[in-house]
């Protein structure tokens, strides 16, 4: 009797099964050993260097504004449809002195 499309499949699915637990204890592992070093030496995670948190994009100001529309622009990228032909100096928000 030939193997059949189907005995792939569910040879496939136990064997993705065994590599994911493998790869939870390989982690389990790993972590162990990793914190093991570092309790040893006294190493804390700003001690490993390189590690840093993502730098948290500000916000950029709007610069021009369609007050018939309520439509904003920052001035970066392309410019809207509604500043096309039209001199952006018209819409520039004025800072309040």
């Amino acid at each position: 009797m030939s193997v059949t499309y189907q005995d792939y499949k569910a040879q496939i699915a136990e064997l993705q099964q065994k590599a994911e637990q493998a790869r939870r204890q390989e982690i389990a592992a790993a972590r162990e050993q990793i914190l093991s070093i570092m309790r040893e030496y006294g190493l804390t995670v700003a001690d490993l260097g390189g590690v840093t948190k993502k730098a948290v994009r500000k916000s950029v100001e709007i610069k021009y504004r369609n007050d018939g529309t309520g439509e904003t622009w920052t001035g970066r990228g392309r410019a809207l449809k509604w500043l096309a032909g039209k001199d952006k100096n018209d819409y520039l928000i004025k800072p309040n002195s």
